[in-house]
């Protein structure tokens, strides 16, 4: 856990670990028992010992429980609770009990209620009907939290102070008249004065000239399209806010318990509406929330792609998986069960990638409330079912990690993913509608299939130490953002950005002199206008080192010119700019020389050098296509590569294995398709997982990879040992169809 001091100026060098009192990794989840009678909390003790738990979340949704009418408390369900779970040697994540506001609270406060962007006010009945801006229901909130800590701040059971639930989850965005002032007390606070407000808004447009902040009002509903700036500005506000309402109620519980860690539940890589790395600071260890998408068949790379996330908003340190479901969830369209082992993999895949705990929604599946078909340890068939058995089988599975507690991921590729330019890329009003998380995806979904672990970072995250760096629709950046990534190609690195990147500032203003703006120097490359392509409309793009008949590519075209010295890797063949250049790369000398890109430089034309260099160019001076180099080459020179239009899957497939390879980040040995290898790291010790999504036995590679070792493993050697079977292992190692091994690998 990180030592910091917090924005709310809090020393947290005092704060013990959150799974102190744990003996290995986590595992358990969100405990209801008011749900129940107490003979059913009683077997829920028994249960909690046969499966293996050792932490639980508790009291989440408990405020209208425990305060049933204003000021009358029943706390003894809660204290009956804590001693029984403290006595079977279960930990608790106790949370603040303000995930939902008791119906008395909205009938004598409405006020509280929040209000849609037409005007139309949420009413009471389900969670999180409240405005976390308005007043009165913060005062209400931090009362609450105030009133948990107070009664529990020396229990022996807690563990972590889980704040709120899942904050944002259904009151992301408010346009009632408290959220109102507090937008403009935002605004204040951001600019200063008026003026400033109005050039970073571009008021002189349409009109929209401000006098006072008085007249600013959210985002509305109106009659054309809204002003751009505000947009994302509303957007900045609404995700500030309530991480303000986080450190509400955590300066509330620390001033209490100083000595006790504080998370909330996050719920990266499936909403767009919290900045998450900018929560980072805030938080003594992340947690975060994941949920499969059952009609996906790529919902386990989805799945990875979260907890990497989550991973990189940790700092690269250890988090906890504090929700995912055991089978079927309740709010898909079709939800459908897991298949037999998913469970397993879909559990061990999260701490593959740097969580230290299994933690489930629920512990047992209600029989009452919205969410009674949602999946649980306990289902409603009880513990003569397969999935009672799979459960206690995960338990066993979790504690034979228990090494594995503490150790760290290791990736030397970072992909860099923004939440202001999502919400700026997706506004009205573009060239055409261009979804930030379509190239995310896609690139993330290459490289997992290549083997090859990532990092997910924001864009003011140092570049150092990463060899190959993503940069997917970066629509929105600042200057200093923009330095960063240059800087990594400048270090010797291989950079990918993709289209509609580096086109406006922080602000939502253009960049002008050129597209791609704030990466034109550094690609070698300048876009006069953008051509989109028509619903159903396809280009075919081309070039030597491509494979035969080249690649398919939609969406997205640029009218571009490149200066001297860039590659044309590939060129349209055909659609509304044929012959011009759709792929390029750039070699960057090392400390840069953005004097012979510069957006003022005559560009030759792309004619000519798609002649110089061939119809689809080279991987670099003297490096063979598919070919990494030497490290010192790659020390000496970096790259930068522009991706002009947007790629089927195969062609993502094709230039991702070019820049992996020529970064020297892929794997020593090929990993089979459907499997995933991750290593997580400790002193003397890698644990690598290796993951069959398959329904075939499959073999992989477990000695040490390349880049961790100056030769390759011995294949027939003993490199380790199965952590979840004991059995010393050797290379390649056997997976059985949709099976798991986590082998132990001295270093």
């Amino acid at each position: 856990m990180r030592r910091r001091t917090s924005p709310s100026g809090f020393d947290t060098a005092g704060i013990r670990p959150w799974n102190a009192g744990i003996d290995g990794l986590a595992f358990g989840g969100d405990y209801n028992p008011e749900q129940w009678p107490d003979d059913v909390r009683l077997e829920d003790i028994e249960l909690m010992r046969e499966a293996g738990v050792n932490i639980v979340s508790l009291a989440i949704f408990a405020w209208a429980t425990v305060e049933p009418r204003e000021g009358e408390f029943d706390w003894a369900w809660l204290d009956t609770t804590m001693d029984r779970l403290h006595a079977a040697g279960i930990r608790v994540a106790l949370a603040t009990a303000t995930a939902a506001a008791p119906p008395w609270l909205t009938r004598k406060h409405p006020e509280i209620l929040p209000q849609r962007s037409d005007g139309t006010v949420l009413h009471q009945g389900s969670r999180q009907t409240y405005s976390i801006h308005h007043p009165v229901f913060r005062d209400y909130a931090v009362g609450m939290a105030e009133r948990v800590a107070r009664r529990y701040a020396d229990h022996p059971a807690l563990a972590l102070w889980h704040v709120d639930n899942e904050i944002g989850c259904h009151n992301p965005r408010d346009w009632s008249p408290a959220a109102a002032d507090a937008f403009r007390d935002w605004l204040r606070e951001r600019y200063g004065d008026l003026d400033d407000l109005n050039e970073a808004w571009g008021t002189a447009f349409w009109s929209q000239r401000y006098g006072s902040f008085d007249d600013v009002l959210p985002p509305r509903d109106t009659t054309a399209f809204g002003n751009p700036t505000q947009l994302l500005d509303f957007d900045r506000f609404n995700s500030d806010a309530l991480l303000d309402y986080y450190r509400d109620l955590r300066d509330t519980l620390r001033e209490i318990t100083p000595h006790v860690p504080t998370t909330t539940n996050l719920m990266a890589g499936s909403h767009k509406e919290m900045d998450y790395f900018s929560w980072a600071d805030d938080l003594d260890v992340v947690a975060n929330d994941n949920y499969t998408l059952a009609a996906d068949p790529d919902r386990h790379l989805l799945l990875s792609l979260s907890a990497d996330l989550s991973r990189g908003i940790a700092g690269g340190d250890p988090w906890i998986l504090m929700e995912h479901s055991t089978s079927a969830v309740n709010w898909q369209s079709r939800n459908r069960a897991k298949q037999p082992g998913e469970m397993l993999r879909n559990s061990l895949a999260h701490v593959a990638r740097g969580s230290d705990a299994v933690m489930f929604f629920q512990w047992r599946a209600s029989k009452a409330g919205a969410e009674k078909y949602h999946s649980a340890l306990v289902p409603h068939a009880g513990t003569d079912s397969d999935l009672w058995r799979d459960v206690v089988a995960l338990g066993g599975a979790v504690k034979a990690l228990g090494e594995v507690r503490g150790s760290r991921v290791v990736a030397r590729t970072a992909l860099v993913l923004d939440w202001p330019a999502w919400w700026a890329c997706e506004q009205d009003v573009h060239p055409t509608q261009v979804q930030y998380p379509d190239q995310v995806l896609a690139w993330y979904k290459a490289l997992w299939r290549l083997g090859v672990t990532v990092d997910v970072v924001p864009p003011s995250r140092d570049l150092d130490g990463y060899d190959l760096v993503v940069v997917p629709t970066l629509y929105l950046v600042s200057d200093a953002d923009a330095a960063r990534v240059r800087a990594a190609a400048e270090r010797g690195a291989t950079v990918l950005i993709t289209y509609f990147s580096g086109i406006v500032d922080e602000n939502d203003h253009i960049r002008l002199g050129g597209y791609p703006g704030a990466y034109r120097d550094l690609l070698g490359v300048r876009t006069e206008e953008f051509f989109p392509l028509q619903e159903g409309e396809s280009v075919r793009v081309s070039g030597a080192s491509l494979p035969g008949g080249g690649l398919t590519a939609d969406l997205w075209t640029e009218k571009s010119t490149v200066t001297d010295g860039v590659e044309v890797i590939a060129a349209y063949d055909d659609g509304p700019l044929p012959g011009g250049p759709a792929i390029t790369r750039r070699t960057v000398p090392a400390g840069g020389d953005p004097g012979t890109v510069s957006a003022a430089a005559a560009p030759v034309s792309t004619a000519g050098t798609a002649a110089a260099a061939g119809p689809g160019g080279s991987a670099g001076p003297g490096v063979p296509a598919g070919s990494a180099g030497s490290a010192a080459a790659r020390s000496s020179t970096g790259s930068a590569w522009y991706v002009a239009t947007r790629l089927s899957d195969e062609g993502v497939a094709h230039i991702a294995r070019r820049v992996a390879d020529e970064a020297g980040v892929l794997p020593s040995a090929a990993v089979p398709e459907g499997v995933e290898v991750v290593r997580r790291v400790a002193d003397g010790v890698e644990f690598v997982f290796a993951i069959n999504h398959t329904d075939a036995e499959v073999t992989v590679d477990a000695g040490r990879p390349a880049p961790l070792s100056d030769t390759d493993a011995a294949l027939a050697a003993v490199v380790g040992t199965d952590l979840l079977t004991g059995e010393d292992v050797t290379s390649p190692l056997t997976i059985p169809a949709g099976g798991v091994r986590v082998v132990r690998v001295p270093v």
